[in-house]
């Protein structure tokens, strides 16, 4: 066996971080829908590492749904169409390109979630919603929960459009964001951080008290653009759509 892949942290659990590599490989093309895995023996070669940790790599990706195994044959690269799970490479979003496509599905599925929760919205959800803004300026706008209440915050709204589906979205894709919300409090003045983010939070909130659904979706529109602005990532304005009639 060769020398453990510099790629590899010694920190990581490695069929983690092979998987994840192997995953990088399917998305960038270099294992194309259809394509084989190579065998376990050849994956341990090549990275440097035992069959069993290359074993539990293919099995989580097929956990994630981005392969099929075939009885006596090997492992298959799915087609984005034919998966059952949605994965999102954490490793790949620290690449620019791709925290700003995350950032313009957010603004897509989260724009139009504001706009059906202001119009489908009850008195309970608005408390719960309401309960998260509180966290957000209240004693642990300094600390940890301050980030939990955030996600919090927009997975209640998604849950207020009274869709499960969009509610299972938009709470995934709120944890693929985590860690640019930590970055945005590591690299901007933490004081006027909060107060921006929780005033655009209250903006969202009153359009949804008011259920004034075109409010809610232009305080979710900014919203997105202004937190993907803070952590470097600049989105093109959302193209107008004109009705002909």
């Amino acid at each position: 066996m060769k020398a453990r892949s510099p790629f590899i942290a010694p920190f990581e659990a490695l069929p983690l971080r092979v998987a994840s590599l192997l995953n990088r490989e399917i998305e960038t093309g270099g294992l194309n829908p259809g394509a084989r895995l190579p065998t376990e023996n050849q994956l341990a070669e090549k990275f440097g590492v035992s069959r069993n940790v290359v074993r539990e790599a293919i099995a989580q990706l097929r956990a994630d749904g981005v392969v099929e195994a075939r009885q006596g044959v090997g492992a298959f690269v799915l087609a984005p169409e034919q998966r059952a799970a949605i994965r999102i490479d954490r490793e790949a979003l620290k690449l620019d390109a791709n925290m700003e496509r995350l950032f313009e599905l957010r603004r897509i599925l989260e724009t139009e979630a504001a706009a059906l929760a202001a119009a489908r919205r009850d008195q309970s959800h608005l408390d719960a919603i309401k309960a998260a803004l509180d966290r957000m300026g209240g004693e642990e706008r300094w600390e940890e929960g301050s980030i939990d209440a955030d996600l919090l915050f927009h997975r209640e709204i998604a849950r207020a459009t009274n869709n499960a589906y969009i509610h299972t979205f938009i709470s995934f894709v709120c944890e693929q964001i985590r860690q640019s919300i930590h970055y945005a409090r590591l690299t901007n003045p933490l004081h006027d951080l909060i107060e921006v983010n929780v005033g655009e939070h209250v903006r969202i909130y009153d359009a949804l008290a008011a259920g004034d659904a075109s409010a809610a979706a232009d305080a979710m529109r900014a919203h997105i653009t202004g937190a993907a602005e803070r952590v470097g990532v600049r989105l093109a304005p959302s193209p107008s759509i004109e009705i002909q009639e």
